[in-house]
This record gives C-alpha cells, structure tokens and sequence, in this order.
C-alpha cells in the first residue's frame, strides 16, 4: 500500500509546507500562510495592508469570493529523499467575519498555532475556500484529483515530524535500521557496497534509497496496517529496533 493522489494532496496543503496563491489577471504568486480544515477547506491567513489582500478584492465587487489557486511545492526531508510532488487546489475565497471567523481561527490554530490569530479582524483577516478541483504533479504527471476523493482523503499522520522521524531512526537506531533493512531487500541491500538508508516514511510504510550518494534507486516496505500516528508507528517499529521479528514486508 502507498498514498493515494488525494492523500498525498492533502498531505502536502495541510498547512505545514509554504503556499502561493495564485489570482486571475494579478501580477503575483503571493506568498500566503494556510492552513486546510478538517473537511478540506483551505484557510489563508492575510495581513489586512499586504498586496495579497488587495488583489482578493473583487474588482467591481460583483460577488464577495475571488478566484484562487494554492500552490504547494513538497520540501524532501532528507538528501537524496524523492519528492511527493506539487499540489494544486482551486476554488473561491471569501473573507470571513464575526463567529465564522473566530470558529475558523481555532481550526487554523490547531494545524499552526500562530499568535498573529489574536489579531483576527484588527491586523489579519481569514479567507477561506471549498476546493473545486485538485491536482497533483508528480515528476510531469499531472494527476487529477476528483473533489470527492479530495474530501474523503486525510493528511498522513507522519508528514509533520518526518524529518525528526528520520533523524531518530539514523542517529540512535542506524545500526539495527540497516540490519533489517538488510534482512528485508536481501541482496538489494548493499548496493554499490553501500548501505540501505530510510529516506521517507509515511502512514503506510518506509522508502528506502540503495546505493552511495546520489543514487536513485529505491524500495519501499510496507507496513502490516497503516500507522494512525507517531505512537503508533513507535509501536510498530518497536520490534524492528529490539531486533525481534520484522514489523514490516516488501512491498
């Protein structure tokens, strides 16, 4: 098992990554912080007096929602760590006021807890879109998302701590890591005579790189279930660093 095209979207506009927005006939991109809610929707965080907030008025004021597009560019954890990719989500963001802005800013705070919240309505202002369409591009493959599976989709668990996942696992597990990395790819294993290293981890397994420095070929083990978050995968994982039986098998 792996992420599928609407995870991995909405894994990489949850709000942890940087954003540009994107708006019809305005210079930009504009760099934004967002955050998405737990049905999907995008929050954008814009300071009252900022180029982005003057290019979200309407010209004309026709309607209070302006077309935008977040672009979501992923930033790999680890050197030689393969890409999941860019996102794309469209749709029309709308300021929001009163109780809907304060309910909004308790689901911003929760993904970042930024103090800038507190000056929701004076300073900042809270936009926010359903997301119309979503797409994915992976190495030139645009994917299509449909907005069904978009909405049904949960971030992984894992993308936040990833990096200091990774770092754990190499600074004080890297011997018994390689040992059953070993044990699991065989004579993949020791490729160019170097050693196999874990270079992303998500809620259903592990990608390994084989080879020296720069090489680009990759296996993935997954787990036995998908991990539902960090204690989980402590869990899982813990057999593996005890050196007991393998909590994982090749995919």
């Amino acid at each position: 098992m792996r992420p599928s095209s609407a995870e991995t979207v909405r894994t990489l506009v949850a709000g942890r990554l940087p954003g540009l927005v994107h708006l019809a006939h305005r210079p930009g991109p504009y760099q934004v912080r967002h955050v998405t809610d737990p049905d999907g929707r995008v929050l954008m965080l814009v300071p009252v007096v900022s180029d982005l907030a003057a290019a979200l008025r309407p010209a004309g004021a026709a309607r209070d929602a302006a077309a935008v597009v977040l672009d979501v560019l992923d930033l790999p954890p680890a050197a030689g760590a393969p890409s999941l990719g860019r996102a794309w989500v469209s749709g029309w963001a709308a300021p929001l006021d009163g109780a809907t802005a304060r309910d909004a800013a308790v689901d911003f705070a929760t993904v970042e807890p930024t103090g800038d919240l507190l000056d929701v309505g004076t300073r900042f202002r809270l936009y926010r879109f359903e997301v119309a369409e979503a797409r994915l591009d992976v190495a030139g493959e645009v994917r299509r998302v449909p907005r069904d599976e978009y909405a049904a989709a949960d971030p992984d668990p894992l993308h936040p701590v990833e990096g200091e996942l990774l770092a754990d696992l190499a600074e004080h597990h890297g011997d018994q890591i390689v040992a059953y990395l070993r044990r699991q790819l065989g004579r993949l294993g020791d490729r160019a005579g170097a050693s196999p290293r874990i270079v992303r981890v998500d809620r259903y397994g592990l990608v390994v790189s084989l080879g020296g420095p720069g090489a680009r070929q990759r296996a993935r083990l997954s787990f036995p279930r998908p991990v539902a978050d960090h204690a989980d995968l402590a869990r899982l994982l813990h057999p593996v660093l005890c050196r007991h039986r393998a909590a994982t098998r090749p995919a």
